[in-house]
């Protein structure tokens, strides 16, 4: 039995829904504004989660990032999408699940001409747990310092996903 599609939602610059369109499909030269999320992952003791994409991801593969990223379905609201996600690619359960970032929106372009442009709302959740990643999606993972973590983003930016570094940047203006 085949999988089902994964579909992404696409969208206006206003951010309402246009249609749908299969996410293997949607991730090109030419990407569609589509809508997205990303997650920030905190441990009770204060420390983010950061995980390293794999290496055969097709966008930005092998560099840094938050915990995780994904679309929700046609329909979903965002939070059982955060927690879906959550347990798919990194086999966490998560609980105070809270927007922080709502109105994110990036565009970026990586090394072999992938564009992501998502409306792409940033979350906070918790994770009791450590992470027990899928190795299609994480290559590495580890709990950092919140404090140590910027310092590494703001001296290499390079070596992290471009919506993190973005997104470091509106916390810390927001105060987080």
């Amino acid at each position: 039995m085949d999988a089902p599609v994964e579909l992404v939602q696409l969208v206006d610059d206003d951010g309402r829904p246009l249609g749908t369109a299969p996410k293997a499909s949607v991730h090109t030269a030419e990407t569609p504004l589509h809508l997205a999320f990303s997650c920030h992952v905190y441990g009770p003791d204060g420390r983010i989660l950061v995980t390293r994409r794999a290496l055969s991801k097709a966008t930005w593969p092998g560099v840094w990032s938050n915990a995780f990223c994904g679309h929700p379905a046609p329909g979903e609201p965002f939070e059982e999408a955060i927690r879906r996600r959550g347990r798919q690619e990194l086999g966490l359960e998560l609980t105070g699940i809270e927007p922080v970032l709502p109105d994110f929106r990036y565009r970026a372009v990586d090394a072999s001409g992938i564009v992501e442009n998502e409306i792409c709302p940033v979350y906070c959740a918790v994770a009791t747990t450590d992470p027990e990643p899928v190795p299609d999606e994480v290559a590495e993972w580890v709990w950092a310092e919140p404090e140590g973590f910027r310092t590494a983003v703001a001296a290499a930016p390079y070596a992290f996903s471009p919506w993190l570094v973005l997104q470091l940047d509106a916390l810390a203006a927001l105060g987080r």
